[in-house]
């Protein structure tokens, strides 16, 4: 009988991890779809801009909440550096090459390379932590794929894109994969929340310098309008902070490996929102059939055998 609950209560504990997955997905897609949002209403606006408001939103709704809980873990002092490579990677370098990309690509096929990073953290946990690779994940991956390909044809079967956009892209793949490994490792000692609230706080650090001194006239030019500021908090605390966690508690407790399969899902939301407000329609037929595809493939990448 207690082996039975047991099962049960390990596999409602998998079902939580899982769904907080879906969710940071789900945010991360819609991050693509508000950051595109705010480019086009906000010309002059740029990637250290941009951060430095989406993570003040974040640091000043965590680091109060946990110093007023007294669930801020201090950081060890043999980890400081650790983090500050964790948060030079992501959100810093990722969110600069993303921003670029998105800006010269557009929302949605942005989300569609970013997902491809799922392709990638398998074999990269197999180089550095010696991790098997099973043959079903490196299917239900490759399957994931073919559906993103096909949701970025075009009605003639064409795929038209700024090469620069694309490059800006694959470089934020590759930091999102050593930002998921170092991240494995992190884990170990600290709570989600604890990380996520510390490495936004660092990345402004980045971030204020270059905003200062590079992006002065930029930033003066800006309309600092309600919808600019609403935009940056939801960016700022749902996917800077909410969807982070939720992420990192999968990692924690899933294997990177498999959290980062979800990825696959994120340009699915991004196509789902941009569709619900008229930037995108579900024409050709080959969006469809991809979207099928990728669900497709994340069921068999949680398959054991």
């Amino acid at each position: 009988m207690d082996i039975q609950e047991n099962k049960g209560e390990k596999k409602e504990n998998t079902l939580i991890y899982k769904l907080a997955l879906l969710l940071s997905s789900m945010l991360w897609g819609c991050s693509f779809i508000f950051t595109r949002s705010l480019i086009e209403t906000e010309p002059t606006i740029t990637p250290a801009i941009l951060m430095t408001g989406r993570l003040t939103f974040a640091t000043l709704l965590t680091i109060p909440i946990l110093a007023v809980t007294r669930r801020l873990k201090r950081i060890d002092r043999r980890d400081i550096w650790i983090f500050f490579v964790l948060s030079f990677f992501e959100p810093f370098l990722y969110s600069i090459f993303e921003t670029f990309g998105v800006k010269m690509v557009g929302s949605v096929l942005s989300s569609i390379i970013i997902a491809t990073i799922p392709l990638v953290v398998p074999f990269g946990m197999a180089l550095v932590f010696k991790e098997k690779v099973r043959p079903v994940l490196i299917v239900g991956v490759s399957l994931s794929l073919i559906g993103i390909v096909l949701m970025m044809l075009g009605p003639q079967m064409e795929i038209s894109v700024n090469p620069l956009g694309v490059l800006c892209l694959i470089v934020a793949v590759f930091v999102a994969v050593a930002y998921t490994l170092i991240l494995a490792k992190v884990l170990e000692r600290y709570q989600p929340l604890t990380i996520t609230s510390y490495l936004n706080a660092i990345s402004l650090l980045y971030f204020v310098p270059i905003m200062l001194l590079k992006d002065r006239e930029a930033l003066m030019q800006l309309s600092f309008s309600l919808p600019m500021f609403l935009k940056l908090a939801f960016l700022g605390i749902l996917c800077s902070t909410i969807a982070h966690i939720c992420f990192n508690y999968g990692v924690k407790r899933l294997s990177p490996t498999v959290a980062s399969v979800y990825d696959n899902l994120v340009p699915v939301f991004s196509l789902l929102l941009a569709v619900a407000i008229g930037q995108e329609t579900l024409s050709p037929w080959t969006k469809v059939l991809g979207m099928a595809v990728v669900f497709v493939g994340l069921f068999l990448a949680h398959r054991k055998t």
